[in-house]
């Protein structure tokens, strides 16, 4: 499999448990991120054979933000088994996969980066094959004490099991363990210094945690 493009590596926590989601399905999808840097999964494994890409409202996946996207840009269809991008002149700017010019239509492997105007879209089709895990962990966790790890586990909870991108207090996470506020404290102060999290305001800095504990694999999504 073709290790995803750096920029698409590092979202939420709860982003990349949808993308794990989205990969287990074994359904080929496309992956982007919009203006706001939030994750958008597109899944081609419905009934419709053609997608529109472009600026415009009306087309299926809309890039309204993108002012280098033309209104009516590219079209992904479905030949067979496989997804195919045409762009066949529709677009201002040219659509590129993998940094060449599609000049009517160009056959989408798994991995494959598809570029138009500034924004950056990849096609995966991993067939249930979970890419992720193995593309967002940056290293090995640090050696976790079996209390350590229930807090960590604790605090990242919310976070996988919401929508919104939330981690657990000191106190919610004492009350589901049955621990003191201060012990939890204690532990806390020590994660920190095992992940190496950097002085940031309190929330920031949990937040912080959470995130460098999943790219490390000390949680799974």
């Amino acid at each position: 499999m073709k290790p995803l493009p750096p920029v698409l590596r590092f979202v939420s926590v709860a982003e990349l448990a949808e993308r794990v989601d989205a990969e287990r399905r074994g359904r080929p999808f496309l992956l982007y991120l919009d203006h706001h840097r939030h994750q958008r999964i597109v899944d081609l494994g419905g009934d419709a054979d053609a997608l529109s890409i472009g600026r415009e409202s009306a087309n299926d996946v809309q890039l309204d933000w993108d002012t280098e996207v033309s209104r009516a840009h590219a079209v992904l269809e479905r030949v067979g088994s496989a997804w195919t991008l045409v762009d066949d002149g529709l677009s201002r700017n040219g659509s590129f996969v993998n940094g060449r010019r599609v000049h009517g239509r160009r056959r989408l492997d798994d991995g494959d980066s598809i570029t138009v105007g500034t924004t950056l879209l990849v096609y995966v089709a991993t067939e249930r094959e979970v890419r992720t895990t193995a593309t967002t962990r940056s290293g090995t966790p640090p050696k976790l004490s079996p209390a350590q790890q229930r807090v960590l586990d604790a605090l990242c909870r919310p976070t996988l099991d919401g929508p919104l991108p939330i981690v657990a207090s000191n106190r919610e996470i004492a009350a589901e363990l049955f621990l003191s506020v201060e012990t939890v404290k204690s532990h806390m102060h020590a994660l920190f210094e095992l992940f190496d999290v950097p002085d940031l305001a309190r929330n920031r800095k949990r937040s912080e945690l959470v995130r460098r504990a999943f790219e490390r694999g000390a949680v799974s999504p």
